[in-house]
């Protein structure tokens, strides 16, 4: 979220051009990049959701200029899955599904939106999950795995994004058991990650903690279960652990096997946007909770970020 007109102007002194120019190089060397935008890119327009507490709601906009910043930095799709991509109703979500759109840049959430375009010969399909109205559901597992299983009949490479799971400095253990936040059901993410890649995803990122979390390997396929925040320019707190913002880069393989990966640390310090940590803040956080919440996940780490499949003998 780079920063908000409504219902003041929050936006950066530059308008954003340089917000995501820390992290630029490391997002365009992939083959996919991949984000969450939270809030909407529209131009005007009147909020849809009811805040019963104004301080503890927040409604964001961006100009739908913001667009192409996001594709100057390399993204290549984006998930509209949040409890922010409604807050102008559906009419914001259409509105950031065509500015997205205008860029080059695909997108899914709204129930039936799959993103589904070529890479380097293959097929792929990146469909997003939430638990806010009008979205693919994560609450309803079954009917989500059924989607899954008939995207990876058709396409080589089927993506699966969720927002999902507690928020908070607290909730950055996986509790293995449904989850709530602000008196909301917010899924049960290992049992729906997990279901994800029984029914052939071959990569599932999950978003919405606000925190990291760990990591874990299922059937040789890669799960993320929170890659916390990344890009906020004005609302929520991004003081201590909800400022660090990971960059997982990711190898597969053509069957979805994971071959390798990499933490790349970045952190958010106001007013500046993501900004690399040569302390690697955030992958040392991520390989501690996997290691705690999973045994170490399936991985061996090593110290400069990079991780990979743990094989017989290795520490």
């Amino acid at each position: 979220m780079m920063g908000t007109d409504y219902p003041e102007n929050h936006l950066p002194d530059d308008d954003g051009v340089s917000f995501l120019s820390g992290v630029t190089s490391t997002l365009i060397q992939a083959d996919i990049t991949f984000g969450n935008l939270e809030g909407v890119l529209m131009d005007g327009g009147e909020p849809r959701k009811e805040c019963e507490d104004s301080e503890m709601c927040y409604l964001f906009r961006s100009p739908s200029r913001y667009a192409r910043y996001l594709r100057e930095a390399g993204f290549d799709v984006m998930s509209l899955a949040n409890n922010h991509s409604r807050d102008f109703g559906e009419e914001g979500r259409a509105a950031s599904m065509a500015a997205l759109a205008s860029t080059g840049i695909h997108h899914s959430g709204r129930e039936g939106d799959v993103a589904i375009w070529d890479v380097l010969g293959h097929r792929v399909a990146l469909i997003a999950f939430a638990t806010t109205v009008g979205s693919h559901s994560l609450l309803e597992i079954e009917p989500a795995a059924e989607r899954v299983r008939e995207l990876a009949s058709v396409h080589d490479i089927v993506l699966v994004s969720f927002h999902g799971g507690a928020e908070g400095l607290e909730a950055t253990h996986i509790p293995f058991t449904e989850e709530m936040a602000y008196g909301e059901l917010r899924g049960h993410v290992v049992r729906f990650s997990r279901a994800m890649i029984e029914a052939g995803a071959h990569l599932v990122i999950g978003h919405g903690p606000h925190v990291p979390r760990a990591m874990e390997l299922h059937r040789n396929r890669l799960i993320a279960y929170s890659l916390g925040n990344f890009a906020t320019y004005y609302g929520i707190s991004v003081g201590s652990i909800r400022g660090l913002a990971p960059i997982l880069l990711a190898d597969i393989d053509p069957d979805g096997n994971f071959l390798r990966g990499r933490i790349v640390s970045a952190q958010q310090i106001r007013p500046s946007g993501p900004t690399l940590d040569p302390k690697q803040a955030a992958y040392r956080l991520i390989r501690q909770l996997t290691e705690e919440d999973f045994d170490g996940g399936g991985f061996t780490f090593y110290d400069d970020g990079t991780f990979l499949p743990r094989t017989p003998g290795d520490p």
